[in-house]
């Protein structure tokens, strides 16, 4: 009986373990930006500035929420009267970009997963300092050398940077900057 019950028990506690592996890996693909998508927060149509861009796929709504840059997908991991059920931050892919004008409508990698170049030269959509992605850390280090500031990863990213008034090279407080913009089953 004791065997039986255990046996009950284990098989219970894998199903359980599986369910949740399943929901983790249901990240929704990232849609290819419309000529019609408008930034969260500027209110411009996203497609008419130049530089890489980002959308926010939420639990709690259908559509994705646009951004006329990187930089302003990760505002909006870090303020906290923002909705925090993110699905999936995806930013463009300037690693396979035809040019910083045309960053592509299909070109996304997901933000924790890409290699950022903070403190370049280059400004972003609305003519801000850029969080420049990159899925190729070697595309992000070339175009660190060609355009000046350093790669960084999505965590490391120093707050003060994103929301203003920052450097590049700004510690981080608080601890890592994206924990509200994480993941949540």
């Amino acid at each position: 009986m004791r065997i039986l019950l255990a046996a009950v028990i284990v098989s219970l506690a894998t199903l359980l373990s599986a369910c949740g592996e399943e929901k983790k890996a249901e990240i929704p693909p990232p849609q290819a930006l419309p000529a019609t998508a408008v930034g969260h927060y500027c209110g411009m149509l996203v497609a008419e500035h130049s530089g890489p861009k980002g959308q926010i796929i939420l639990k709690s709504r259908e559509a994705p929420i646009w951004f006329s840059s990187a930089r302003d997908a990760f505002a909006f991991t870090m303020l906290p009267e923002e909705a925090k059920d993110v699905r999936a931050i995806y930013v463009s892919d300037m690693a396979k970009a035809t040019s910083w004008d045309e960053p592509g409508a299909t070109n996304w990698v997901e933000a924790r997963n890409a290699y950022y170049v903070i403190g370049s030269s280059m400004k972003g959509g609305m003519g801000a300092e850029e969080t420049v992605p990159f899925s190729d850390p070697e595309a992000a280090a070339r175009f660190a050398r060609e355009h000046g500031g350093r790669v960084a990863r999505f965590q490391e990213v120093p707050i003060d940077y994103v929301l203003g008034g920052g450097e590049a090279d700004a510690p981080s407080e608080g601890g890592p900057p994206h924990q509200s913009g994480q993941q949540q089953g």
